[in-house]
């Protein structure tokens, strides 16, 4: 027994050399891909599309916003364009108040007009503060109304971790985000394109024909450093540490990402670049139409043509797991008809995109073009081509 056991190793060796045992019985396992580590203090990756964070650390502590806080002045001032409150040709004097603003500035004079156009890249670019305070000024009448209007807005958005104190983000009390909260606003920031344009801007001039001319350099350095980043606000104090709200979109696939607190210098870009790298290496974009693509024909009463096409509002998918892209389908739900007249954008229907039988999300299907009202005698000429059948 004792010589049997003795020569069993050489026995086995034999038999592995030469393929009888299978020699995975003695592999390692595969190790599990280590879970994503961030310096921020709290961070958030979100798939702007539905809100699903797909990362999260600390994603609701109440924090420091720092000059993040300017992404909600933009939003609230290009949301006034888009109403007609203001224009970009706008001229607005600058207040002693703005004057006296400290830190980041592009030194506005009291008395000192400039164009609402050259303000909002002022605060996209160079993260200026006296143009926050001249743009709240002129946008509401006053700097405490645009506050207010601030809040109201985080309100809206159902922010539960945010209150807002001034419109430019240096230190003062009871001004306080969450990097959910922040990367929510940034969510609906990318309703309108305007706020991605001038965050988007790498170099501005102000000024140029005058005695001080400026020429101004983006914050935020994603824009050279990360390819498909077009968003959004960087921000610092020695409250805030270094952080970062932003966006990337690569191959129809868009993320947000916020970082708060880094510590260290320059780090807030690249943790929110570890998370990008996060997300493009486990998600990808599943589109099931295009954008301007037809879906169907919605019948229109009383209008001079008797149908409107359907088109879906961009480019309609879902953002899936790489490897788990199986199952996914869509369903057409347009309305019966339509009553003219209906203008070019009007909602006429959904696409529904399932995902294993589960729906996923809702797009909306729109008018291609505009139908206008018909006239008498058209609207004569059609029933009695019903009512006769002639041509």
């Amino acid at each position: 027994m004792h010589r049997c056991w003795k020569g069993l190793p050489v026995f086995v060796a034999f038999l592995v050399l030469f393929n009888v045992l299978p020699m995975r019985a003695w592999a390692a396992p595969t190790p599990t891909p280590a879970p994503l580590q961030t310096e921020a203090d709290s961070a958030v990756l979100m798939d702007p599309t539905t809100g699903t964070v797909l990362f999260e650390k600390n994603p609701h502590k109440r924090v420091a916003p720092a000059s993040v806080t300017k992404l909600m002045t933009m939003l609230i001032a290009v949301e006034a364009l888009e109403q007609g409150r203001i224009s970009l040709e706008d001229r607005v004097v600058t207040s002693q108040r703005a004057y006296e603003m400290g830190g980041s500035q592009i030194y506005l004079e009291p008395g000192e007009e400039m164009s609402m156009k050259d303000l909002l890249a002022s605060i996209a670019v160079q993260s200026a503060n006296d143009a926050c305070v001249a743009v709240a000024e002129h946008l509401s009448g006053s700097y405490e109304a645009f506050v207010e209007e601030m809040n109201k807005k985080a309100e809206s958005l159902g922010l539960q971790n945010t209150h807002f104190a001034n419109p430019h983000g240096l230190p003062a009390e009871n001004h306080y985000t969450s990097a959910y909260d922040m990367a929510t606003v940034a969510r609906e920031a990318l309703k309108y394109p305007k706020v991605r344009e001038f965050f988007s801007i790498k170099h501005y001039k102000i000024r140029p024909d005058s005695a001080k001319p400026m020429l101004l350099d983006n914050h935020n350095k994603l824009l050279w450093w990360y390819p498909g980043s077009d968003g959004f606000k960087t921000g610092w104090t020695s409250e805030a540490k270094y952080c970062l709200v932003s966006t990337v979109e690569r191959e129809g696939l868009r993320f947000v990402a916020a970082v708060f607190g880094v510590p260290e210098i320059r780090g807030h870009f690249k943790e929110s670049m570890k998370l990008y790298n996060y997300g493009f290496a486990r998600y990808t974009y599943r589109s099931v139409a295009k954008a301007g693509e037809v879906l169907g024909n919605v019948p229109v009463g009383k209008g001079e043509k008797e149908t409107v096409s359907a088109i879906p509002r961009g480019t309609p998918g879902i953002l899936v797991e790489r490897g788990k892209e199986k199952g996914i389908e869509s369903r057409i739900e347009l309305q019966p008809y339509v009553d003219a007249p209906v203008s070019a954008g009007q909602k006429i229907g959904e696409l529904v995109i399932l995902q294993s039988g589960n729906e996923i999300r809702r797009v909306d299907l729109v008018a291609k073009e505009e139908v206008a009202s018909g006239k008498f005698s058209t609207m004569m000429t059609k029933m009695m081509q019903k009512m006769y059948g002639f041509q």
